[in-house]
């Protein structure tokens, strides 16, 4: 199975990312947009496990405990940057809570053999990827993929910063990954109270 841990997102907040994509998507028609039912804050993936490790991977993350995490959604960017644009994402401000749950997360399932993440946390959400591969160290500031955000990143000069709302997570949850060809499935398949 293809696991993460992820928050989800508030169903108002949802609908209005899901506005803003409707508006904003004819701009770069050749990018991957994300499907607004799929719209998640991921905090640590995992990759592929047998069942027997992902039934060891819910009973670590059930011994957290952590406090809800409160984000406001405002802003976009792109990955790696804007001038080699990879991945178009909605910003996210939070608290320290937000990381230090990263951090616990990471931590946890270190003891099991997962590997720590390489990177600080950055919180956002992916609205869309502009195809071939979604970051370095190959990018290039013209390339294909690149040249899918370039219109978008002018109309967007022209717009107000959106504020899509500010929501409180009271738990995170284990999904699956299912890839298919119009896109990624994310399944939840376990549930874990933030306290």
């Amino acid at each position: 199975m293809r696991i993460f841990v992820a928050l989800d997102i508030d169903d108002a907040i949802r609908q209005r990312i899901q506005r803003f994509i409707e508006g904003v998507s004819g701009f770069a028609p050749d990018a991957r947009w994300v499907r607004p039912e799929s719209l998640h804050v991921t905090l640590k993936f995992v990759g592929e496990k047998p069942p027997e490790a992902v039934e060891q991977i819910q009973r670590t993350l059930s011994k957290l405990r952590l406090c809800p995490v409160e984000m406001s959604f405002r802003g976009y960017g792109f990955f790696p940057t804007a001038k080699a644009a990879r991945v178009f994402w909605v910003g996210i401000e939070c608290g320290s809570q937000h990381s230090a749950l990263a951090k616990a997360i990471d931590q946890s399932l270190k003891a099991l053999g997962i590997p720590q993440e390489e990177h600080a946390f950055t919180p956002h959400l992916t609205l869309a990827r502009g195809g071939g591969r979604s970051g370095a160290p190959h990018r290039k500031k013209d390339d294909a993929a690149t040249r899918n955000f370039h219109h978008l990143q002018e109309k967007l000069a022209a717009l107000p910063t959106p504020d899509f709302g500010t929501m409180a997570a009271h738990e995170f949850f284990l999904y699956q990954s299912q890839l298919s060809q119009g896109g990624s499935r994310y399944t939840k398949i376990a549930s874990f109270t933030l306290m």
